[in-house]
């Protein structure tokens, strides 16, 4: 499965955690779409389209992107201005198996300013759920 992986400055960290757990974890086929370095002044539009753009342009089996932001919302509706992607923004584990098996989602976004202050298992959680709950 392939994995793409974009934030704006607000999710950077957080992206930064995300990607190191899932390359630890096995999960091959992780490409980071940027921000590649902590930019104030970056916004998250940019690193929507880039994300969808390989989620759509990509033929492998079921890929996905995970987006990262403050609130997630505005990663989800850049994201969900693309025909084709199903990007939801979820805050919790069960939420993101909801999210899964009722909508087909394939971009996951996630809201730096909620998870950031919870223990690190919410966020895994979460991706662990959203990556691997099959579909119905």
């Amino acid at each position: 499965m392939k994995i793409y992986l974009g934030s704006d400055h607000r999710g950077f960290m957080l992206k930064e955690k995300v990607f190191a757990y899932l390359v630890r974890n096995g999960y091959d086929g992780v490409q980071d779409v940027g921000g590649v370095e902590l930019n104030p002044d970056d916004d998250f539009p940019q690193f929507a389209q880039a994300a969808a753009l390989k989620v759509i342009g990509d033929d492998s089996e079921d890929p996905r992107a995970i987006l990262i932001c403050g609130g997630g919302q505005g990663m989800c509706m850049a994201a969900n201005r693309f025909k084709g992607i199903r990007a939801s923004v979820i805050w919790d584990a069960f939420e993101a198996k909801m999210t899964r098996q009722d909508n087909d989602s394939h971009v996951l976004c996630l809201p730096a300013r909620v998870l950031e202050d919870l223990l690190e298992s919410a966020w895994k959680g979460i991706v662990e759920t959203w990556l691997n709950d099959c579909l119905r």
